[in-house]
């Protein structure tokens, strides 16, 4: 079994992700790391080729990005895909820039690879979320957040991503649909909405106009329905204890006043259903193979 790991980059430092503490808790499952690097203003390149020097197993691929393309995230898409296509593995494991895998899991995450590689029904793998919010020991909980996502695809189907988030498979019928996924049975750690505040404006700037909406006029954390969190009660992966310590939020309030909007009320209600009936009524991009 070949595993490769891929993901794609521009200006990570100075928007505050946690890049290299991802790559490198992805390093041990993996026999390949290609990373799609864009054309960054800040160290970002630098310090990707310090770790290709490193490690043999990482391989850059430098990249262009289409500006112009404004529309839903697809230059995520097109860079996320560019990395894929440069992998060489049964499995494709992908990692966004500010998800970490905790190294208790990887014996886990290990097996599931190679329990699910004979059994072609089985096109990806879906993982578990722990999406940390405004301050490390506190969550995001409600289904407005992806509660599981696939981050490994069989890389012998035909699939492509609509944007950086998921992936679609094509079939003979040439239609797109979800790939078929098998649960990892542990999380994935996504800390980019507790980077420090002033990262995470500079990340929203940056960012909003590849999702064609206009920046807000200001960022706060606090701009939050205070019944979407819960607490944090596990342990993080020892590669982010430098970063948490230094580059991580620490102090949240909600606004004071603040009103939930209404899309943060539909969310209430879907909890107060998930609460009585026992089911989970976030959004899903895969077919769960029992």
């Amino acid at each position: 079994m070949k595993v490769s790991g891929f993901t794609f980059l521009k200006n990570g430092t100075a928007l505050g992700f946690p890049y290299l503490q991802s790559l490198r808790s992805l390093l041990p499952l993996v026999d390949e790391l290609v990373v799609a690097a864009g054309p960054s203003s800040d160290d970002t390149l630098e310090r990707l080729r310090d770790l290709a020097a490193e490690d043999r197993r990482v391989r850059i691929v430098e990249t262009a990005w289409n500006e112009g393309m404004t529309s839903r995230g697809f230059v995520y898409s097109q860079q996320k895909m560019i990395a894929q296509y440069n992998c060489t593995g049964d499995w494709a494991f992908y990692l966004e820039g500010d998800e970490v895998i905790h190294e208790q899991d990887l014996p886990a995450i290990r097996a599931a690879l190679e329990r699910h590689l004979g059994d072609p029904r089985v096109e990806a793998l879906a993982f578990d979320y722990l999406h940390f919010y405004g301050r490390p020991d506190q969550l995001a909980v409600s289904p407005a957040w992806y509660r599981r996502e696939c981050r490994v695809i069989r890389n012998t189907i035909r699939s492509y991503a609509p944007d950086g988030q998921y992936w679609v498979v094509m079939d003979l019928r040439r239609t797109g649909r979800y790939p078929r996924a098998a649960l990892a049975g542990v999380p994935i750690y996504h800390y980019g909405h507790v980077r420090r505040r002033e990262y995470m404006a500079a990340k929203v700037r940056a960012t909003v106009k590849y999702w064609d909406t206009a920046p807000p006029p200001a960022f706060d954390y606090g701009h939050f329905d205070p019944q979407a969190l819960g607490p944090f009660r596990g342990t993080h992966p020892a590669i982010m204890r430098e970063w948490l310590e230094r580059e991580a939020e620490h102090e949240f309030a909600t606004v004071p006043g603040y009103r939930p909007t209404s899309r943060e009320r539909k969310h209430r209600w879907a909890m107060r259903l998930e609460r009585l009936l026992g089911v989970d009524l976030s959004k899903r991009h895969f077919t769960l193979v029992r």
